[in-house]
């Protein structure tokens, strides 16, 4: 069957108006905005996570000071844990990979904007194969499939990574949750399947968001590095992957300008207030 020149529509189109339809003066502002000042700032080592947390209002920057590395970042409300990162309704609602002016969404029943990406010095990143940047189709590498596929044991993939790095924050396995691959370039094959391409950034890169409420961040460095020589069997002795790792800057910020935020808002909950077609029982007297 011949291929059609159609254009399908986005499932979910923004109007105006709407939580979708972002108002890009506002967060062009404070991407531009030189009225910051520094409140926290850290690497991240190789093969490590590392977690923190960023008040509603301030933003935060990912970057990579010495070159190309891949991070997985995952996202929690800082006084409800259980209001998380939602990878796949911000894939629907935004698209596969993320870029100045989208959106980070929260799980249900809460479903609102945890941040919204305020800088991308990687924006229209495209490679001749169809890679992205910023992926949202894959998720976090872990020992579990590593241990499937090649039977070998090893302790410091991102999913591992991102558990020590909450366990001072009182969570734990369990509350790691599907990430956002920054600065990894992925995409889909004509046969629809997963593939992965090396990091494009270079010394000074970076990824910064706005947080809409009060967050907890965790960062890893992934395992893989650039994913220049990527492959099962990290920590081996003939690691190769281990030439490709770098570490991750994050610096969170406090804007000085009042009124940069005086018109903005935290964004409530989703207003959804029916009980799922269930009825509470009613006493008769």
């Amino acid at each position: 069957m011949a291929e059609s020149s159609r254009v399908p529509r986005p499932a979910y189109e923004p109007s105006k108006g709407s939580i979708l339809h972002v108002d890009r003066e506002f967060y062009s502002q404070i991407g531009s905005s030189a009225d910051r000042e520094i409140v926290q700032s850290f690497e991240v080592p190789v093969r490590s996570g590392k977690a923190w947390t960023v008040e509603k209002g301030h933003v935060c920057r990912l970057s990579t000071p010495h070159g190309p590395q891949v991070g997985d970042l995952n996202l929690w409300a800082r006084e409800n844990p259980r209001e998380r990162f939602w990878a796949s309704r911000t894939r629907q609602l935004q698209k596969s990979h993320v870029t100045t002016f989208d959106r980070l969404w929260s799980c249900l029943p809460y479903l609102r904007p945890m941040c919204t990406i305020t800088g991308d010095s990687l924006a229209g990143y495209k490679d001749d194969v169809g890679g992205r940047v910023h992926d949202l189709l894959g998720t976090r590498c872990d020992g579990y499939v590593n241990a499937m596929l090649t039977g070998k044991q090893f302790d410091f993939h991102c999913h591992s990574n991102l558990t020590r790095a909450v366990l001072p924050f009182g969570l734990y396995e369990s509350d790691v949750h599907d990430v956002l691959n920054v600065f990894q370039v992925t995409g889909l094959n004509a046969d629809g399947q997963y593939f992965m391409e090396p990091c494009p950034a270079r010394a000074g890169d970076y990824f910064e968001f706005f947080a809409e409420i009060d967050l907890l961040c965790a960062l890893s460095t992934c395992p893989g590095g650039d994913l220049s020589a990527w492959s099962w069997g990290e920590g081996e002795a003939n690691d190769s992957m281990l030439q490709c790792c770098r570490p991750l800057k994050v610096e969170v910020f406090r804007l000085t300008n009042p009124s940069l935020l005086s018109a903005w808002h935290p964004p409530a909950p989703a207003s959804y207030t029916g009980m799922h077609g269930m009825m509470m029982p009613i006493l008769s007297k």
